[in-house]
């Protein structure tokens, strides 16, 4: 692995800034994900196809890209039951662990979303409402790795929200069907039906009905590229979670971090995909440079180490900060989807952190506890969107709605500041709403707006 040192900006698709004082030790280039014009042509003629042709169309590419031609995409209550059935004890109880941590913490969350009426001024009230969203479409990925985890991370947090019905789609192993392990965490999740079928077309189906579901309201869940531009293209028809490319972990570390568990830690999302993000921020030289060392070692007998060594020498990132208030700068401009602390003084940085998915406070703590078990949403954002934008959570399935009402007296104190403002924009017939109200309650006492 080549070094290289200096004075320098990090050049990549993420633009982070230049750092006066910042060594680059180690530079790669995060591939952000973008809309690219082969994936989204592709996406497009599969989106149209699939509309038309429907669940036969679905049969086609399912056949096509996953050797799966059952006789029904859906699974009934008998193979629910057998794929359960087949699973260790061991399995079923930790799924169970790991889904009572997200549903308690979903809980929490909604309790902290409350609804509100206020008494604005006297006989204006105004409120709002959280109203759950009717119908959401899951989708829990497969592919490289049978992610069943992701299964209590989109259907729990809807469920808590309210969400009258959630259809959830996994893809099949290929050629042989469902993976038991998902197909348990989608029903004990809550989900109200179960089709096996992947990528784009599981999404087409979700959001057309095509005559086998009622068409939803909302999609949710990670995938690949494919899946992302086809949440793209059909967010309008009904509403998306977020945007998600590959995964990012960001390390901030200083010098009593133990250089062999930041390794460890940044593997543990290398072997995601080749496309990984994988970023070190070292608060000296030396330690970036052993934290290298120890990963190159671990790289060496990791059984992953396929995608891992991909991610690592294609998108891998280590920077030497100048001062704390420096490496806070990259970080935040970075804005990783994963951020790890790794210092003496983590709650420095944690009051001082504003861009990131989900931050992950001190040694004790890393990414695969999000991932897996510990309670916290492991649907996030990345690519940078983590300027503007949280993960999924029990509110993003909550619609907040407001509404108003007026006691006679106010409403006419309204519709006379309404008129005069209607009539500076030129805007007719607003204003003859506003005035008639004025006319029609002019007994009525004047509020004095």
């Amino acid at each position: 692995m080549g070094f290289f040192e200096g004075r320098t900006a990090i050049e990549e698709k993420g633009k982070l800034k230049e750092a006066r004082l910042m060594k680059t030790i180690k530079g790669g280039g995060h591939r952000l994900f973008e809309k690219d014009p082969e994936t989204s042509a592709t996406v497009t003629e599969m989106l149209l196809e699939l509309e038309k042709g429907g669940i036969d169309a679905v049969r086609t590419y399912s056949r096509k890209f996953d050797d799966w031609d059952p006789p029904d995409f859906e699974m009934g209550e008998a193979d629910i039951t057998k794929a359960v059935a087949s699973l260790p004890r061991q399995v079923l109880e930790d799924t169970a662990f790991c889904q009572d941590n997200v549903r308690r913490f979903a809980l929490a969350q909604r309790a902290t979303m409350t609804d509100l009426e206020v008494e604005l001024s006297p006989g204006v009230i105004l409120g709002h409402r959280h109203i759950p969203v009717s119908s959401v479409g899951s989708y829990i990925p497969g592919g490289r790795y049978p992610m069943f985890g992701s299964a209590q991370m989109s259907i729990i947090p809807a469920k808590v929200a309210g969400v009258r019905s959630v259809v959830a789609c996994t893809p099949p192993a290929r050629g042989i069907g469902s993976y038991p392990a998902t197909v348990n965490a989608m029903r004990t999740a809550g989900a109200d039906r179960i089709f096996v079928v992947g990528g784009v077309p599981a999404f087409a189906l979700m959001a057309f009905g095509m005559g086998v579901v009622e068409p939803v309201d909302m999609l949710c869940g990670a995938g690949n590229r494919f899946v992302a531009e086809a949440k793209r293209q059909l967010f309008g028809r009904c509403g998306i979670d977020l945007l998600a490319g590959p995964t990012e972990i960001l390390v901030i570390a200083d010098d009593s971090a133990d250089p062999s568990l930041v390794a460890c830690d940044l593997l543990g999302q290398a072997e995601h995909d080749p496309n990984s993000g994988v970023c070190l921020i070292a608060l000296s030289e030396d330690f970036a440079r052993r934290a290298i060392a120890e990963l190159e070692v671990q790289l060496a007998v990791l059984s992953t180490r396929d995608v891992a060594a991909l991610s690592w020498r294609d998108n891998g990132i280590v920077v030497v900060a100048a001062s704390p208030e420096e490496a806070l700068r990259i970080s935040d401009d970075y804005a990783p989807e994963h951020l790890e602390l790794h210092c003496v003084d983590n709650a420095w940085y944690q009051a001082r952190l504003s861009n990131y998915g989900s931050i992950f406070i001190g040694e004790e703590t890393t990414v695969a506890y999000g991932d897996k078990a510990i309670g916290t949403n492991h649907i996030l954002p990345t690519s940078r969107s983590a300027r503007y934008t949280g993960g999924l959570w029990v509110g993003k399935f909550l619609k907040t709605c407001t509404y108003q009402r007026c006691t006679p007296e106010a409403s006419r104190a309204i519709g006379e500041v309404t008129e005069r403002q209607c009539a500076v924009e030129n805007m007719v017939a607003h204003g003859i709403s506003a005035r008639v109200r004025v006319e029609r309650y002019a007994g009525s006492k004047s509020a004095g707006l």
